[in-house]
């Protein structure tokens, strides 16, 4: 029994995430020259995409992580808790999150209110995936990788229970897995 026998579908392919990663990044390159942007990858999801975008970023970065967590199985609950928290400041530093997936929004609008509240100079999203049929909160991603249709995804960072974030592709988790 392997991962691949839990997966009905690739979605993206471990070539294609390379590519959108090599194309976010040479855009993140022009757009924050000068600008010594702070990378914040959101744990643990992030992980794989955010090692990967910053092979691709030909300008200064620093990078930093915040840990939080909003889900419960298969769905967000809303109730959004920090369980790690910056290590430095963000006061008049240009911030970039970096996110696998934009499901509902509302664990990165809650983040995003609190860093704008300590007074950080910008704050903008890359993300890997968006997936806009489950959106609850507005939220403007300046860097999309791609959009992707509703279904359970793992794979490339991506978990179901901590489990299949191993695969090196994102693929579609098979229903009778997590119900």
């Amino acid at each position: 029994m392997t991962l691949r026998n839990d997966i009905s579908d690739i979605v993206l392919s471990e070539e294609k995430i390379i590519s959108l990663a090599k194309s976010l990044g040479e855009k993140i390159t022009e757009d924050y020259k000068d600008k010594n942007p702070l990378l914040v990858g959101l744990l643990k999801g992030s992980i794989m995409f955010m090692g990967d975008l910053i092979k691709y970023i030909d300008t200064h970065v620093e990078i930093d992580f915040m840990d939080v967590s909003s889900y419960s199985g298969t769905k967000s609950s809303g109730d959004v808790k920090i369980i790690k928290d910056l290590n430095q400041s963000v006061e008049d530093r240009h911030i970039l999150f970096v996110e696998d997936i934009i499901d509902t929004g509302q664990t990165l609008n809650a983040i995003i209110d609190l860093i704008e509240y300590r007074k950080a100079a910008s704050v903008e999203i890359v993300t890997l995936l968006d997936k806009p049929a489950n959106r609850k909160v507005d939220v403007d991603v300046k860097y999309v990788g791609t959009e992707i249709p509703d279904g359970f995804v793992v794979g490339y960072g991506l978990d179901f229970d901590e489990k299949y974030r191993n695969l090196p592709y994102i693929g579609l988790l098979k229903p009778e897995i997590y119900q």
